[in-house]
């Protein structure tokens, strides 16, 4: 099921980024203007003369996707049953045919409301409320429509773990459990989300309710046309607004050596992949009316393997379907599509068990205890068990990774990302299935690109060395290359020149995107003369990345033809933000790009309405307070900040901004529990208990202020402002020993840094005297 789900909580603001995908295929300009003119006809229309199709698609997950609540539809029961969850207890009934759910509304009062429409169907269903403006909203109750034997046929909470009451941002009254906002594109066919920030209201349309034919294959009247054209007549192009069948006679040969199938001739085109990543990948909208037929990233821009989605070796964490995991895999570098295992129109696996793989893997050298080393017919013995673990969202339901990776429990052990043996053998320890692993294959491994991803998580010194050679190397798949080219941003002088300068001219658009988010970590006249060249480049979503890398960069540096350039950029990225005016992060990052341009009068009015569209959005909220804090306006800045706090009493992000402007007003006191409940809430980042340290050291609590950097440094241990703070506070509690020693730890993690060198040069020539 492709279902809303239970959204994660937001721990950081910016450019909403939702999946992964690459751009090829069939020539843009020729599905445009097929598209064009061609208009939405309905399945009935396709079904007169693809009758076996239509039979297929029916009761798929597509036909489920989305349906008025009747009889027919609903699965969950109505009968009057009642759920207790957390204190509220909610009530399933059904009365003069409609069905109606009493639970606790956006005042935390028990209401009734009647349920309009179904939300899939298997393995659970969720249940959507009709609200004021146009909005659909996604009960967080839904039913487990799962046999009773294994634990279904019941109500449950999406939060299990959690309490989620009316003032929280993921009650299902709120924002994020909208369904226009949310889900709408990927559960129906041709939809217009219509959203009037004016109004703060929507008036979506949609020309079916599911996900039907032309979904996937675009608007289908010049088909039509052409079928209904006398055989003899008909032009040589069908009217198809874009072709997702390989006519290209190609068939897939098995090596009998390798036991591995070959395709010859090579697919030529991924446009097959490209349709279905839309809905099944994270990716945000950057354009209104997505074109069929046209490159993904034309329209959406892909997410790269960063946190929180993916563990550091890219296997899949948060909800992020399936296209950014499948990029990394060998398959897709060999031409496998979606269609190779499942079939398109009915969903289902393309046969039982082992046999789906045995098209392209010999059985008798892969499916043989000499390979798995199980007991024919285990868990060890079937390929997706090892190689497509499961993780389960939304309680009950487990989806696959298609990165089809080997098993590697020693990546466990030094970088703690899960390894499918361990996921199976839940008694044994990584170290038990690493040993059994060299027992089997050897103790030879290949190197893996997450150990470079992780050690850039952390930060380690050699990180920035680490994501250069990943970047460089043409091998690995594109979205690892440019995972690692938008992190090296953090490690400026880790990254090779060459490096990045042939990746700006990288065929492949999402290494583009990844290089010019890269140049963040440039000073501005590098940042000019590095992403200039991408505001031409022939995919939106770079052209969009590259106007806002620009967004600060003085204009004096741009010749006129670049100034024009950058003008229709900028021009770009504001369309990609009010395409999306329904999310506050749009409203933020305008207002951003007006503090950028100078133009702060726009950007309050850009935070104001981050605010109106989401009252729970503490970015703006925080983004707000500093503007007025260059305004001179700190007062009103603290009652701001006050009044959000309010509603979100737990956000970190908020009270380390209150505590900031309480020290700029010279109330040291008041600011030090701000900021330390901000470094207690978000220890994670670093930032917080640095400045918590600071604010302590000002105050003279020095013993409080080395405890706060003590800790803080155990779980950063190569964060550089906090080896500074603890060799400053050593040096001030004239402990020299220790202070010399944080001042050679920030010469290792900043070895390029002559100001490092010469500070700690400057405490041992103190301690030599």
């Amino acid at each position: 099921m492709l279902g809303l789900g239970p959204v994660s909580r937001p721990s950081r603001w910016g450019i909403l980024v939702l999946a992964g995908l690459l751009a090829c295929g069939r020539a843009p300009e020729e599905s445009s203007r097929n598209e064009e003119s061609s208009t939405f006809v309905g399945r009935e229309t396709c079904a007169r003369c693809h009758p076996a199709q239509e039979e297929l698609w029916e009761g798929s997950h597509h036909d489920l996707a989305m349906e008025p609540a009747t009889e027919a539809t609903v699965k969950g029961d109505f009968s009057g049953v009642q759920f207790a969850n957390r204190g509220v207890t909610s009530t399933f009934s059904k009365r003069d045919g409609k069905f109606l759910v009493e639970t606790d509304g956006p005042d935390g009062q028990l209401a009734e409301y009647e349920i309009e429409y179904t939300f899939g169907a298997d393995p659970l269903q969720q249940y959507l409320v009709a609200f004021p403006k146009g909005r659909y909203q996604a009960l967080s109750i839904a039913w487990d429509t799962r046999p009773e034997a294994v634990g279904g046929q019941r109500w449950f909470h999406l939060y299990p773990d959690e309490t989620i009451d009316h003032r929280d941002p993921l009650h299902w009254t709120k924002l994020r459990q909208n369904w226009n906002l949310m889900c709408a594109e990927c559960h129906s066919t041709a939809l217009e989300k219509g959203f009037d920030v004016d109004v703060d209201g929507y008036e979506t349309k949609w020309s079916e309710i599911d996900v039907a034919c032309e979904a996937c294959h675009g608007p289908g009247s010049r088909h039509v046309a052409w079928a209904e054209t006398e055989e003899g007549n008909r032009p040589a192009q069908n009217g198809l607004t874009v072709s997702l069948s390989d006519d290209d006679g190609g068939t897939w040969m098995m090596d009998m050596e390798t036991g591995l199938s070959t395709r010859s001739p090579a697919r030529s085109s991924r446009m097959e992949i490209e349709t279905c990543a839309r809905c099944h990948a994270r990716r945000s909208p950057q354009r209104a009316g997505y074109q069929h037929g046209q490159p993904l990233m034309a329209s959406h821009r892909p997410a790269l393997l960063t946190e929180p989605l993916y563990f550091p070796d890219g296997q899949i964490l948060e909800e992020v379907y399936v296209y950014g995991s499948f990029l990394q895999s060998k398959m897709y570098q060999r031409g496998v599509t979606c269609k190779d295992c499942h079939d398109p129109h009915a969903l289902t696996v393309r046969g039982e068990g082992n046999s789906v793989c045995a098209g392209c893997h010999l059985p008798e050298k892969f499916d043989s205890t000499s390979h798995h080393h199980h007991s024919p017919g285990s868990a060890g013995a079937s390929c997706v068990e090892c190689h497509m673990p499961a993780r389960t969202y939304m309680v009950v339901d487990p989806r696959h990774d298609h990165s089809f990776r080997i098993p590697r429990p020693d990546l466990s052990l030094d970088i703690g990302v899960p390894n499918a043996c361990s996921g199976c053998h839940r008694d044994r320890d990584p170290a038990w299935a690493r040993e059994a692993v060299v027992r089997w294959y050897g103790e030879e491994v290949s190197p893996h690109y997450g150990e470079a991803l992780a050690a850039a998580r952390r930060g380690a010194p050699s990180a920035g060395r680490g994501l250069d050679r990943l970047a460089g190397d043409a091998e690995l798949p594109a979205i690892v290359r440019a995972t690692a080219l938008s992190m090296m941003a953090a490690f400026p002088a880790g990254g090779a020149g060459t490096t990045l300068l042939e990746s700006r001219t990288d065929p492949d658009p999402l290494v583009r995107m990844g290089a010019v988010e890269s140049a963040e970590g440039l000073t501005p006249a590098e940042r000019h003369q590095f992403v200039v060249p991408l505001l031409r480049d022939p995919m939106p979503s770079v052209r969009i990345e590259a106007a806002r890398v620009l967004g600060t960069v003085p204009k004096e540096l741009f010749t006129p033809q670049q100034a024009v350039a950058r003008e229709e950029g900028i021009a770009e990225f504001r369309d990609a933000q009010l395409r999306n005016a329904d999310w506050p992060e749009s409203h933020l990052n305008l207002g951003n790009l007006h503090l950028a341009l100078g133009e702060r009068p726009q950007a309050r009015r850009a935070f104001e309405t981050a605010i109106r569209v989401d009252p729970d959005f503490a970015g703006a909220y925080v983004n707000l307070a500093d503007l007025l804090r260059v305004e001179g306006m700190d007062d009103e800045g603290e009652a701001l900040l006050r009044q959000a706090l309010e509603r979100l009493p737990d956000d970190p992000a908020l009270h380390h901004a209150l505590g900031l402007t309480l020290v700029r007003q010279r109330r040291a006191q008041e600011a030090l529990p701000e900021l330390a409940r901000a470094a207690m809430l978000q220890p994670e980042e670093p930032r917080f208990s640095y400045v918590h340290g600071v604010a302590l050291q000002s105050t003279g609590d020095l013993d409080g202020a080395a405890a706060v950097f003590t800790a803080a440094i155990d779980r950063h241990p190569y964060d550089r402002d906090l080896l500074l703070a603890l060799a400053h506070l050593h040096r001030e509690l004239e402990d020299w020993s220790k202070a010399i020693d944080y001042a050679r730890r920030l010469t290792e993690v900043d070895s390029e840094n002559p100001e490092a060198h010469r500070y700690l040069a400057e405490l041992e020539a103190h301690v030599e005297r």
